[in-house]
């Protein structure tokens, strides 16, 4: 349909391979004519882009004080729902009996260790095991390495849920993009023959969850997805994005990586507050006649968790939406055998996040070929997908490094405006009151960490604070280098492959 309806256009007589190219291109394109625009006008007219610097600079720091707003909000909100007990309350609401939980758990070369914490966490459910239905997805290529940590996992958790299973999904199949999508995809079609149908489970009441090989589950997660899931008007129609907390093994991480994790939490959970805006991310659950639905996950895709939502809003031409839920997953912060090994890791992982922009141009592609979609809805995604790639990218840059070059340049020339003088001093006040946020965060994140090992020395609040102080380099290194790589390549029809953040136990 999609195809058939950008032909009709016939815009210059490109092919349909054509058109889609131009897509990918315009968010790589505006991001790198921003820059360039920024240093040539820098010299040009630098008074002129002093006066733009300060005005953006404001303009990001009222987002920020908004930005805060929605993370305290949603921080009470996750205070309120952890002190709640699901499982009762779950076993008072009707049909609660009737759900499955289906668990895709994908991994590729993790160590042992890595696979037991998550089938340790999902043991510890405050939910009748016998309902939770796991299958370990493990890839073909990693066969040796798998098959003993399958051998282990089963010999250990078989008896533990409803049913445990493990696949093996085969390497090289035609069409595919190596990685979590195409494994999963493979691993949810023999669950559903296996586990699902065999047992003859009607598709309503499954809720599938995928989760990352180093989530752990809150102990009250099923019951507290059970009950939102019994409850809500529209169940079959919506997914359900819990708070990502990188908390595993946060007390043995790098200042760095903490940061840049911190700041990952913090930014999700500020989009649950707008689930308008609000996409799959990481570990989520969905229900299983949406899965069937739009036949799985893309297994030729590197980032198949936002773009799952997306074939569900296609499939159901716009009614469909993401719940968000209070209650954590926690997963790893980067941390590897060495700080430079863990440093290119963090790179590369937040660069795979960043290709999430390849949705940008499958909506435009996709939407304004479905005319039940309203018109507002195509363009509410649309911005918001383009200005949140394009701000990843190009706000860190402008804000701290290219803001400073109008004036340089300005003050060599011997400016006399009175905007360049007071540039510096401006820029100095906006960056001070900023701070407060900074400190803000720094509480907060210090407020959520896990209990506290007991080898950790007397004044341990002291570098979890200080270590904020790296956010504005982690938000350039780790923000907007990656997003505008992953940007250009996009551009540059260099495509991405999947590539599996390395886990590691001390």
């Amino acid at each position: 349909m999609a195809r058939a309806a950008f032909s009709s256009l016939n815009l210059f007589h490109f092919s349909d391979h054509t058109k889609y190219r131009l897509l990918e291109i315009i968010p790589g394109f505006l991001v790198w004519s921003t820059f360039l625009l920024a240093i040539v006008l820098s010299f040009v007219q630098p008074v002129g882009v002093i006066i733009f610097i300060i005005v953006f600079d404001l303009y990001w720091f009222v987002r920020a004080v908004y930005i805060l707003v929605y993370l305290l909000v949603a921080y009470r909100r996750y205070r309120r729902t952890v002190a709640i007990n699901w499982t009762l309350k779950m076993q008072r609401a009707v049909g609660w009996e009737n759900i499955r939980h289906l668990i895709v758990i994908p991994t590729y070369k993790e160590p042992y260790a890595v696979v037991e914490q998550a089938f340790t966490g999902l043991a510890r459910s405050r939910f009748p095991l016998d309902r939770l239905f796991v299958v370990l997805a493990c890839e073909e290529r990693d066969r040796d390495r798998a098959e003993e940590n399958a051998r282990r996992i089963e010999q250990k958790f078989r008896q533990a849920f409803g049913a445990l299973l493990v696949t093996f999904h085969p390497d090289n199949l035609p069409g595919e993009v190596a990685g979590k999508g195409a494994n999963i995809a493979w691993a949810g079609q023999r669950a559903l023959d296996e586990m699902i149908n065999q047992r003859r489970v009607p598709h309503e009441d499954v809720v599938v969850t995928t989760l990352d090989v180093d989530s752990v589950v809150h102990p009250q997660y099923f019951a507290y997805l059970t009950w939102v899931y019994v409850n809500h008007p529209n169940r079959l129609r919506t997914s359900f994005q819990p708070l990502a907390f990188y908390h595993n093994n946060i007390w043995q991480s790098p200042a760095l990586t903490r940061v840049v994790a911190n700041g990952t939490t913090f930014w999700l959970m500020t989009e649950t507050v707008r689930p308008d805006r609000l996409f799959t991310f990481s570990s989520h659950s969905m229900p299983l006649r949406a899965l069937v639905d739009v036949g799985f996950w893309q297994n030729d895709i590197v980032t198949e968790d936002s773009r799952i939502f997306l074939q569900c809003f296609l499939e159901y031409d716009g009614d469909y939406t993401v719940t968000p839920l209070y209650l954590p997953i926690s997963m790893d912060t980067v941390a590897t055998t060495s700080f430079w090994r863990t440093v290119t890791n963090q790179y590369k992982q937040q660069r795979r996040w960043a290709y999430g922009v390849e949705n940008f141009p499958y909506m435009v592609w996709n939407f304004f070929s479905n005319n039940r979609i309203s018109f507002a809805k195509k363009i509410k995604y649309v911005w918001n997908q383009l200005e949140g790639v394009y701000s990843w990218a190009t706000a860190p840059i402008l804000i701290f490094i290219l803001g400073w070059l109008p004036t340089a340049i300005a003050h060599r020339r011997e400016s006399t405006f009175l905007i360049v003088e007071s540039a510096p001093d401006l820029l100095q006040w906006l960056m001070t009151l900023a701070m407060v946020g900074l400190i803000a965060g720094a509480v907060l994140s210090t407020a959520m960490l896990p209990p506290r090992p007991k080898d950790h020395q007397r004044f341990w609040w002291l570098p979890m604070i200080l270590q904020w102080s790296l956010f504005p380099v982690t938000m350039i290194l780790f923000g907007s280098v990656p997003a505008t790589d992953a940007q250009t390549r996009l551009m540059l029809g260099k495509y991405l492959g999947f590539w599996v953040t390395e886990k590691a136990r001390k």
